[in-house]
């Protein structure tokens, strides 16, 4: 017999328990004193690519710094049971080292960079970024990752969309659900699923089917969910 599958759609939420810092922490527009377009846009990289590839090169040494948190583990440790798929929109790697197999990062991956030329020369790196690190075709590296003005990877866009019309269970954790298009994601799925969200706040966003909401913490929201997830029924 197939094992049921699992969805989590997973956001800044998750991460910042581990001490990551989110762009929507800043509410007066501004990250470490750069406004967001700065560091995050097509604009910013081609106004000043050594800010941008410093602030990236910040994130990056905070992500090797900080550890995985209980939600992670948790949502790895459901894997002998579950087919479990991991759709994303953090960039950190915490998941993969909490045991996760399968995680599809919508958003880019800050352990990685390309080619400024050509996107599909992607290595990873975990020391700093320069000007004057280049491809194998001697074009400028830059972080892998998908700014504002920038389209998603529609392969990657694609397959999170197939996992998640065809899952026995979604379960959203640690975000906001504000970014588009992956915001989209979660109403894909399944009228006959079932629909989990673990988030603090009330849910903003207008959902036209019925959900489980979890009104906690996400590592909080996540030792709930193991309970949950051995009481419903499944497809």
């Amino acid at each position: 017999m197939n094992k049921p599958k699992i969805v989590f759609f997973t956001g800044a939420g998750v991460s910042a328990e581990s001490g990551i810092e989110t762009f929507r922490a800043a509410s007066n527009g501004l990250w470490n004193n750069h406004k967001i377009e700065e560091v995050a846009s097509i604009k910013g990289w081609e106004g000043n690519p050594s800010l941008v590839l410093d602030f990236y090169n910040q994130r990056r040494q905070q992500c090797l710094k900080v550890l995985p948190n209980s939600a992670h583990e948790l949502i790895a440790n459901l894997e002998p049971k579950f087919d479990v798929t991991v759709v994303t929109q953090n960039v950190d790697d915490l998941h993969e080292r909490a045991g996760s197999t399968d995680v599809i990062h919508l958003h880019g991956e800050i352990l990685k960079v390309r080619s400024e030329k050509y996107s599909s020369l992607i290595y990873d790196w975990k020391k700093d970024l320069t000007i004057g690190d280049f491809c194998e075709k001697g074009y400028q590296l830059r972080p892998h990752i998908v700014w504002f003005e920038e389209m998603l990877d529609e392969s990657k866009l694609n397959l999170a969309m197939l996992h998640t019309i065809t899952c026995d269970v979604c379960i959203v954790i640690g975000t906001s659900l504000q970014v588009y298009p992956a915001n989209q994601i979660p109403q894909l799925v399944d009228e006959d699923a079932k629909l989990i969200i673990i988030d603090p706040e009330e849910i903003s966003m207008d959902f036209k089917r019925e959900f489980y909401h979890i009104k906690s913490t996400a590592t909080e929201g996540m030792k709930e969910v193991f309970e949950v997830l051995n009481k419903i029924s499944v497809r």
